[in-house]
């Protein structure tokens, strides 16, 4: 496997392991939570997440410059904690009943399951220097975990916290990971080679691909399967794709460095954030026309989440603060401040 920059093998082995010791022995939580000596695997390669609760009273947020996860109360408009240990959390994912919710640290090799209520650590899943992406089936039975050092994507088993399979063939895949509405495929961005590759989840293999991508960053799939959207940061638009053809049918012009290609709850929209020019394009999927640019944001990447009704939209600035959009007129009407790391 390439290594990042500036990282030896001696010391991917030494991560590696230390995510299997902590994981094995169950450290305690104040022992494993000591903040480590921030000493990056990856850390030329800069992400942000957001993940809200089932139900919307909780975000959970990251920014993999910050070696803190912090987690707001949407109730009352405040910071509820700050979750330290981390060196570059990567992704935040919630179990689909509420009660946990996972991150992963592609330094420390692991993706930590939190406890919504108490917010301690559960339990550890040893996942390997470069785990980055991460998404969990419906039931929450299986989490899969891109690994962009090693190019594979591994399946576990969220009950028994083992692995079941570590599927290979892969090109530096990173936070783009999405199961289609059913369940049945697995879209896997890869950031070598600009390409989705498509994995059958009832055999753990790689079904295909579709390529033509350019510098390719979020994806979303629509509720009936059949169109994915994708952010090309590259050539500043967003692409439409047939997924039955495996083939970009059309692009969207947007705004600069697009990340987000989020689709609303009705999936009549699709959100861009727009990391260089700090907007937020807004695409009407009838028309593949944008039709409204937001401005106000700071850096915004692919985090971007709608309240089930759809009303509001949640951007995670790269500072950590957490704009509100209200959808109806299209302007951020409020922004949860950030603590200082």
């Amino acid at each position: 496997m390439t290594l990042p920059h500036g990282f030896s093998p001696k010391m991917a082995a030494l991560a590696l392991c230390s995510a299997l010791i902590a994981s094995a022995v169950g450290l305690p939580a104040q022992a494993a939570d000591a903040s480590p000596a921030r000493a990056t695997f990856d850390g030329n390669i800069r992400n942000n997440s957001l993940a809200i609760s089932p139900d919307e009273r909780t975000a959970v947020v990251s920014y993999s410059e910050r070696p803190d996860v912090i987690v707001y109360n949407l109730t009352t408009s405040k910071v509820r904690g700050v979750l330290h240990g981390y060196v570059t959390p990567r992704n935040i994912v919630f179990a689909p009943d509420g009660k946990a919710f996972y991150v992963s640290d592609s330094s420390r090799g692991e993706v930590v399951k939190i406890d919504s209520a108490t917010l301690k650590p559960l339990s550890r899943l040893a996942a390997g220097p470069g785990a980055f992406g991460t998404a969990l089936s419906k039931d929450g039975g299986a989490l899969y975990v891109n690994n962009q050092a090693s190019s594979t994507v591994t399946r576990f088993d969220t009950a028994s916290q083992q692995a079941r399979a570590v599927i290979t063939g892969f090109a530096q895949p990173r936070q783009g990971v999405r199961l289609s509405p059913d369940g049945s495929k697995l879209y896997v961005t890869n950031f070598l080679g600009d390409k989705v590759t498509i994995v059958d989840t009832q055999t753990d293999k790689i079904d295909g691909e579709i390529t033509g991508f350019s510098k390719i960053r979020a994806i979303s799939v629509t509720a009936d399967g059949k169109t994915m959207f994708a952010a090309n940061s590259g050539t500043n638009n967003i692409a439409v794709v047939d997924i039955a053809k495996r083939e970009i049918t059309s692009t969207v012009p947007v705004g600069k460095d697009p990340y987000g290609a989020a689709l609303t709850p009705n999936g009549r929209f699709v959100y861009a954030g727009n990391l260089a020019d700090n907007t937020v394009s807004v695409i009407e999927v009838a028309t593949l026309k944008t039709v409204a640019t937001i401005t106000g944001f700071k850096q915004p990447r692919q985090a971007i989440v709608f309240t089930r009704d759809g009303k509001r939209a949640y951007v995670l600035n790269e500072d950590l603060s957490l704009s509100t959009v209200d959808r109806a007129t299209q302007q951020i009407v409020g922004t949860l401040a950030a603590p200082k790391s």
